[in-house]
């Protein structure tokens, strides 16, 4: 027998013994106790037994998975839906974790994870976004009080948003929208030559009534595929929802409208400013179209402002 081989079986059999002793001195201490009871009746334990007991039987339990192998296990079953129990044990074996089938089925179930046919039967929408996130757009539209003569008047503001660029089109505004003015709003987004959605594979929108068979059709014939989401989920369309809270917040909540061209005007340059001046958080707080580097990086700091000084972006002159 090799030195190396005889010094692993030396490990295992000091392993082994170590665990043969945890036991022995559990046994020996529960028939400690049992002695100290006899001639009582029944069994009481006080607590000076069960914390002796607990000490001597807590090295023989059966070890916890750690986090580190859970949150791995549920990450390949979120990132895989077609694998199984075996599947995931086998890729886990491949990154040095070996665990059992049902410790497997233990932590999906315990977060709450479906089995494999049920997972691959539907595509979790985390997963359809990011397979197609360089050709996704969203539509959403919004209302706007604007004041008039005859009192407010409230406009709706149709925009389409892509995912990935987070770039904004305001593709119409109508006081009384309705669907055959949708229609020129479609053929608009997608011409072949300057539409917004020209590059565009999918349309994720409400079920505004707004967006109508007709409306859907044209897209399709551009080569669009328009998808409806779920009533009542905006989550579904966060993008957009965004952009609806940051026109509100920043701009159209501290103006006064005061008419249909007003209300243009502004949406215009706001619009203006989040593509050229407004640092995006979601893409690492960065400008969507990146200014030329400063002539100078000693020059003063110059101020940009739009709407009166609603908005303003900071900067130097660029070379």
């Amino acid at each position: 027998m090799s030195h190396s081989l005889q010094f692993l079986v030396f490990i295992m059999a000091g392993w082994l013994n170590r665990q043969q002793q945890d036991l022995i001195d559990y046994l020996r201490e529960e028939n400690r106790i049992l002695r100290e009871q006899l001639g009582s009746r029944g069994l009481h334990l006080t607590d000076e037994q069960r914390r002796r007991l607990a000490v001597k039987g807590k090295v023989l339990g059966r070890p916890t998975t750690s986090k580190q192998i859970a949150d791995l296990v549920v990450r390949m079953a979120e990132e895989n839906p077609g694998w199984g129990y075996t599947r995931i044990r086998g890729a886990l074996a491949n990154v040095g974790h070996q665990i059992g089938r049902n410790t497997v089925k233990r932590i999906l179930q315990d977060h709450g994870i479906e089995p494999a046919p049920e997972r691959d039967q539907r595509t979790p929408w985390k997963t359809f976004l990011q397979a197609h996130w360089d050709w996704i757009a969203a539509g959403d539209l919004f209302t706007v009080e604007v004041l008039s003569l005859g009192g407010l008047r409230r406009y709706f503001v149709l925009f389409v948003i892509e995912l990935k660029t987070r770039r904004v089109k305001i593709a119409g505004i109508h006081s009384q929208p309705y669907g055959e003015w949708m229609e020129p709003m479609a053929r608009n987004l997608t011409d072949g030559f300057d539409g917004f959605l020209r590059q565009t594979h999918h349309l994720i929108h409400d079920r505004d009534p707004l967006y109508t068979k007709a409306f859907g059709e044209i897209l399709r014939g551009s080569g669009v595929e328009p998808i409806r989401l779920p009533a009542r989920s905006p989550n579904l369309n966060a993008y957009a929802e965004r952009f609806v809270r940051s026109i509100k917040e920043e701009c159209l909540s501290r103006v006064v409208l005061i008419s249909e061209q007003h209300l243009r005007f502004i949406v215009h340059d706001y619009v203006e400013h989040c593509h050229r001046e407004r640092n995006h958080q979601g893409l690492d707080n960065q400008l969507l179209e990146r200014a030329p580097p400063p002539a100078n990086p000693d020059t003063g700091v110059h101020r940009r402002e739009r709407i009166g000084g609603l908005l303003n972006y900071y900067h130097r002159e660029a070379a």
